[in-house]
């Protein structure tokens, strides 16, 4: 045991520092048999909003507070650009906005095309708590997140007003690999009862066509989420995962007896064997049942975040093109 622990200093994972490496089933059996229960999982380096989602589980010791909370942050924050107040504008300038959220019930809630109102994941929640549909839209979804005392604001910033400026000068629409590093934010996690949940959230694709909604929002396709077996969520092209269904397929190959990463490389393979990926990313996280988690990607560059116990690891997930 004292072996043990001594190459894990060596790694660096008995630090409570963020430590960059590579994702490997081996490493990651490591630190989970560390670490074990609970675990929080994001996409891309959003390691405030997975400390966030951390601390909210251990003072509320709700796995969902701690998905919403944590999502929270990039919604909230101006400077990120692809998620929430902030996020790039369509081609006609409006800020829409897209996320669900699902619990370890099986229930579910999702907001698309919703303009005015910068938190959709706690509309979201509200649609699954208070509402007898999964998913509401566009002005229906503004109606409702003004009955249930959600603040209507204007969420275009002066940098995306000129970025929205200097983009119509070509009118060019090439969606970037890796735009920033950062390209929504999809979380799961698992608590001590081992119960899973998770979110997603994006502004969706810059300068995109005016009620364009992506995989983000979509049960299935941006998050899903199976308490017997496991959770899984999207990043990227949503084109892509909406035609595979990939966060469901993820979840249904660790069915079968995949591991987290493996489930995730295969829904790649999928994609990759159907449509032309040369310009396009898209990247999965799953968690399973027993804690264990993953990811993998279409194209090098794409991150995930996890805590676990005293503990956050920033890895960078392996990838079909290099």
């Amino acid at each position: 045991m004292n072996k043990r622990r001594d190459f894990l200093k060596k790694l660096g994972l008995g630090s409570v520092a963020l430590g960059l490496t590579s994702c490997t089933d081996q490493l990651k059996q490591d630190v989970q048999e560390q670490s074990n229960h609970p675990c929080i999982v994001s996409t891309w380096n959003n390691q405030n909003a997975n400390q966030t989602a951390w601390n909210t589980l251990q003072k509320s010791k709700s796995l969902l507070n701690a998905i919403e909370a944590g999502i929270q942050i990039p919604e909230n924050d101006p400077n990120d650009t692809s998620v929430g107040y902030g996020g790039r504008p369509d081609r006609d300038g409006a800020v829409t906005l897209d996320a669900c959220i699902m619990d370890s019930e099986g229930n579910a809630g999702s907001v698309t095309f919703l303009n005015g109102f910068k938190n959709p994941i706690s509309i979201a929640r509200k649609v699954m708590e208070n509402t007898p549909h999964v998913m509401l839209s566009g002005k229906g979804a503004e109606l409702f997140a003004f009955e249930q005392g959600f603040r209507r604001m204007d969420l275009l910033t002066e940098e995306s007003k000129e970025a929205l400026k200097n983009w119509k000068k070509e009118s060019k629409y090439a969606p970037e690999i890796n735009a920033e590093r950062h390209d929504t934010i999809g979380m799961i996690g698992i608590d001590s009862d081992r119960n899973l949940a998770g979110g997603c959230s994006t502004s969706g694709l810059a300068f995109k066509m005016k009620g364009r909604v992506g995989d983000s929002p979509i049960i299935g396709a941006g998050l899903f989420v199976d308490n017997e077996i496991g959770a899984a969520t999207a990043t990227g092209l949503g084109e892509l995962v909406m035609k595979t269904v990939g966060s469901f397929l993820v979840v249904e190959l660790m069915r079968n007896g995949l591991s987290p990463e493996q489930a995730c490389k295969k829904a790649v393979e999928r994609i990759q064997s159907k449509y032309d990926i040369s310009s396009s990313q898209v990247g999965f996280i799953a968690i399973n049942k027993k804690g264990q988690y993953g990811g993998f990607a279409l194209q090098k560059g794409f991150q995930f975040v996890v805590n676990t116990s005293n503990q956050t690891q920033l890895f960078d997930a392996q990838s079909i093109l290099n």
